[in-house]
Order: C-alpha cells, then structure tokens, then sequence
C-alpha cells in the first residue's frame, strides 16, 4: 500500500485533505512548529486532527529556519520559500519512513503562495509527487468538508505561518529570484529531520 506525508497545519484545510486521502493509503501526518515565535495552539490543533483522523503525528520546529528566512530574504518571497523549505523537510522524511507522496491542503489561488506559478515553484524544490486533494475547492466547500467530516471545531484557528511574512508577497514569483534568495540562509535539512527525537 501507497503512504504520504500529510502536512497538518492546524488550519482547516489540511486535516480535510488528509481525510479524502486516508481511505487510499497510508498516512503520517506533520506538523511545522514555529514556538516560541507563535503559541502552540498550531501544533495542539494539529494534533487533535491527527488523533481524530487515527494517524501518527509528528512535529518539526522549523522557527529559526522561518525566521532566517524572514530576515536574511526578500520578504515578499517568504511564503514560497518557507513552503519550498517545508516540502524538502517532507521529502526527507518521506525517504527516512519510506513514504511515496507529500499531500498537502492548498488550494488553488486562496493565498499568495497557491497561486499556479508559485506552486509550480513550489514543487520544483522536490522530487517527490505533491498531491494536492483540495486543489479546485473554495474555502466554503472546505469548510462545508470539514464540518462533515467533525473536524472543523478542532481545526478553526488563526493559522500562525503569515506572522514572518511580508505585507505584500509575490503572487508570480520567478525560480531564478528564488534560487538566488535561498543561497542568502544555510539549511541543513537532513539534520533538522534526525534531530526531531522522533524516531
């Protein structure tokens, strides 16, 4: 049987996609951490989801990673590199618990980062296949989801990654803008996976 990295952000839409996707394959759920620099209500919520979806969670922090990249990049970069940094972490793991997908909760055009052109960079930084179930929804049908699904009240808070993020990020930004920020911060992403103490 087929397994994935399902990342759970706390927000609604990630548990919802990790549900339509369970029935197919198997599934670890993570979670980005990013305390002290929000509180844990994230990751308590990320959590919660996992446990009511019946999945093992595991959680990464990533705060000194995001915040390099907050200070050291161009800001209205930020999403997409935090999300390209996230998806090479879920790499990493996918390879270290032999996993064959990353599948994520974004949708198309909802923020910033999940424009097609972003996305499109987005999964340049990988070579593992990005399932993205919620691809064509809206945010109502999302919610309409995970309400039937009895996930919403556990899912709905404040999603805490737009804290770092610039007031007005690209919606087209360009893989050569991005290759040249990402050699601004040093991050040794096999390391922050092997250093999680949760193998």
């Amino acid at each position: 049987m087929k397994s994935a990295i399902a990342l759970i952000s706390g927000g609604i839409d990630s548990p919802v996609a990790a549900k339509m996707m369970k029935d197919k394959m198997g599934l670890i759920g993570l979670h980005f951490s990013i305390y002290p620099l929000s509180d844990n209500e994230p990751e308590e919520k990320a959590r919660a989801a996992c446990k009511k979806l019946g999945i093992r969670f595991i959680t990464i922090n990533v705060a000194k990673e995001f915040k390099d990249i907050s200070e050291q990049c161009n800001r209205k970069f930020y999403f997409v590199l935090s999300k390209r940094l996230m998806m090479r972490i879920a790499e990493a793991l996918a390879k270290k618990l032999k996993a064959d997908y990353i599948i994520t909760g974004e949708n198309l055009g909802q923020v910033s980062s999940q424009t097609g052109q972003n996305l499109h960079i987005i999964d340049k930084a990988v070579n593992i296949p990005i399932l993205r179930p919620l691809i064509g929804l809206d945010k109502n049908e999302i919610i309409h989801l995970s309400k039937k699904y009895k996930l919403f009240e556990i899912s709905n808070c404040k999603e805490a990654c737009a804290i770092l993020g610039g007031d007005k990020p690209s919606t087209r930004a360009r893989l050569a803008q991005i290759l040249e920020e990402e050699e601004k911060i040093e991050t040794d992403v096999k390391n922050i996976v092997n250093s999680t103490g949760e193998f």
